[in-house]
């Protein structure tokens, strides 16, 4: 069973990779920067841009920022990918935690090769030309590249008046296939949430003393 559940989790987080990736080569190399695209009428676009920070289009400091942000995805992607193999180990895996973990996996996995190596293969993309596949000749070192984003949803219009979020569309950030993923992981996190951690739980338990077994002990 953990071999089985370790095979399928590497063929899903590779698959899911592969699509975000597809998805995002097909985009760099076709869009200039704010392109878009109707996919469902007014309510779903592609349109292209780029961001240097984290999910969603959110900055996070400049240069030294964004390396520390790679670093601690790297970390945390790493941290997740322990505790996936911990409890294959001891069996605690069923199919609703194999999804979880191979959706937040594959989506962190999918931005940090964006960071990694899309400054170092492509060539820049602006509002004027596409970028084009050129390895060795791009426009920034290694684990300075920016993340490509593309999904705009523009389901309904907040008037004006309304605080904080008036005068934009509703859920305003351009999102890519490896944002979904992480999204819909933790989302299933946080119904499933006892699967997950019930191995807490479980040590809990074990940790209380029973007065009445004592007793009996005794």
């Amino acid at each position: 069973m953990k071999k089985k559940y370790a095979w399928i989790a590497v063929i899903v987080v590779l698959v899911l990779i592969i699509i975000d990736q597809i998805i995002k080569f097909w985009v760099k190399t076709h869009f200039t920067v704010g392109q878009t695209v109707p996919l469902l009428g007014q309510w779903l676009n592609l349109h292209f841009v780029e961001n240097e920070g984290m999910a969603f289009g959110i900055s996070f400091g400049q240069q030294v920022g964004k390396l520390l942000l790679s670093i601690v995805r790297i970390l945390l992607v790493g941290l997740l990918c322990w505790y996936f193999i911990k409890r294959l180990k001891e069996e605690k895996m069923d199919g609703v935690v194999l999804a979880i973990f191979c959706l937040v996996i594959a989506g962190a996995f999918g931005n940090i090769i964006d960071s990694m190596f899309y400054g170092l293969c492509f060539t820049e993309s602006n509002f004027l030309e596409v970028a084009k596949w050129s390895p060795g000749h791009g426009y920034a070192p290694f684990f300075f590249g920016k993340v490509v984003d593309m999904f705009y949803l523009k389901l309904f219009w907040i008037p004006e008046k309304f605080p904080l979020w008036g005068g934009s569309y509703f859920f305003p950030a351009i999102f890519n296939f490896a944002d979904a993923c992480i999204t819909v992981g933790i989302f299933m996190a946080i119904i499933f949430n006892k699967r997950i951690f019930n191995e807490l739980e479980n040590k809990e338990e074990e940790n209380v003393v029973n007065p009445v077994e004592v007793a009996s002990n005794e």
